[in-house]
């Protein structure tokens, strides 16, 4: 069998130069990455980026693999002068070898990411978790801290108004959120102390994304969804919205403050005043 036979053999060595240094730049890169993922500030995220490494090194040297035989194929068997290669209609043992491989592989990847999407979904956040409540709108975010008696108030959709500030429809009328401090675009937690977030849509689909959390979570209407981190380092970050949601999608974003203690309660009491 000859492979490419039409077209001349300078040309099929070129593209097999070519195969062969598309590899070697891409792993050249991968290991080096000059372009990667920003840094992780969450304990959860250190699962999250070993699970993603191990997928990146199993499908890159399949890649690598794939790329340099082509490349060996081109040069050893293209053109009208190159020998025959050896053919053999079918091999069901090999067929059956790389289906149980690419098999085990895939399941295997497949069931430790649920390990980790497990951990962070299915798991009760510590007993020493702050609370706080997540509302998207477009085109913005608001937040709500419960105040020292520890409830969040009632709301009711009845109740929003963006021209008075009640975003998220406060009830006045229930004595539980009098002390409820609501924010818009900018939240702000303790380093070092778990968080539990109740992520809430009042219109459409939104998704609540921190990529130095190496967390991402949909805000479905209709429904409070659960999640829980712990941030390690201070500093100031990007809250964004990764889900299309309408015109000003784009727009959509918060500040995401990560403090120390005495900084956030420093934030906080100036919030409820």
């Amino acid at each position: 069998m000859l492979l490419a036979p039409d077209l001349p053999g300078p040309l099929l060595k070129l593209l097999a130069l070519f195969f062969w240094a598309l590899a070697i730049a891409t792993a050249t890169a991968f290991i080096v990455h000059p372009i990667w993922l920003p840094e992780n500030i969450s304990l959860n995220g250190v699962d999250v980026d070993q699970q993603l490494n191990l997928t990146l090194c199993i499908a890159g040297a399949a890649f690598v693999i794939a790329h340099m035989l082509l490349g060996l194929f081109l040069w050893r068997f293209g053109g009208k002068q190159a020998g025959r290669a050896l053919y053999w209609h079918e091999s069901h043992r090999m067929e059956t070898a790389w289906t149980v491989v690419t098999a085990v592989i895939f399941v295997g990847l497949g069931l430790q990411g649920s390990r980790v999407w497990a951990r962070e979904y299915l798991t009760d956040p510590p007993a020493n978790a702050m609370t706080i409540e997540v509302t998207g709108q477009q085109f913005a975010w608001n937040f709500r801290y419960p105040g020292p008696d520890g409830k969040f108030g009632r709301t009711r959709p009845d109740k929003v108004d963006d021209s008075e500030g009640n975003y998220i429809g406060l009830d006045d009328g229930d004595p539980a959120g009098t002390d409820d401090i609501t924010t818009q675009n900018v939240i702000a937690i303790p380093v070092n102390r778990p968080i539990q977030l109740i992520i809430r849509s009042r219109d459409v689909l939104h998704s609540f994304f921190v990529p130095v959390l190496r967390f991402k979570q949909d805000a479905v209407p209709g429904m409070g969804i659960p999640v829980h981190f712990t941030a390690t380092k201070t500093g100031e970050y990007e809250v964004a919205c990764a889900e299309l949601c309408g015109m000003q999608h784009y727009k959509m974003r918060a500040r995401f403050l990560v403090m120390t203690d005495t900084d956030f309660n420093a934030w906080l009491k100036s919030r409820s005043q």
